[in-house]
């Protein structure tokens, strides 16, 4: 084929295209396994907060146990912001690719052009949308089970702390009382 052919940069728009789908589904598919993990290891935290209500003697192992749970799941936050950078950097890539091709000449891949870019917009659009869903479904009710894990323990410490001493002497003025 010849470069100067309109049908030529119609298929290598079309395979940059693809490609960018490509990449777009692989993102999309790592995002939905990491929001599985993330739903699974905030069900299983709250599995572990239930019996911890009845069991005072072991509230201390069990908050590590918390603990370490959050964790994970601020790993994996940061694990997806990364993954999400870097598909990003990719479909920069392709869009600098792109804009060389347009800059030789062709109106016919300028159109193509505007159509990967509006892809580009939108997949950002849905990243923008599924980050702020994990904040929202995850991270604030972490937040709130963690503060209700603190007046929990606040409250139990209350209820068993020991009782004050009382007096077991009388003063001189009661003694004075004749009642």
């Amino acid at each position: 084929m010849n470069t100067s052919d309109p049908q030529f940069w119609q298929m290598i728009s079309s395979i940059v295209i693809a490609i960018t789908f490509v990449v777009m589904a692989i993102a999309l598919l790592w995002i939905a396994l990491t929001v599985r993990k993330v739903v699974a290891t905030v069900n299983d935290v709250k599995e572990r907060v239930d019996p911890l209500i009845s069991k005072v003697d072991a509230i201390g192992v069990q908050a590590k146990e918390m603990s370490v749970h959050f964790t994970e799941i601020s790993v994996n936050l940061s694990h997806a912001t990364k993954y999400l950078a870097e598909s990003t950097e990719l479909i920069k890539d392709e869009v600098a690719e792109l804009k060389q091709l347009v800059s030789e000449g062709a109106i016919t891949a300028r159109d193509k052009v505007e159509m990967v870019s509006d892809s580009i917009d939108r997949t950002h659009a849905k990243v923008v949308d599924t980050t702020e869903f994990v904040n929202q479904k995850i991270v604030v009710p972490a937040r709130e089970i963690a503060a209700i894990m603190a007046g929990v323990k606040k409250g139990l410490e209350v209820l068993f702390a020991p009782a004050p001493k009382q007096l077991d002497r009388a003063y001189a003025d009661d003694e004075m009382f004749i009642g």
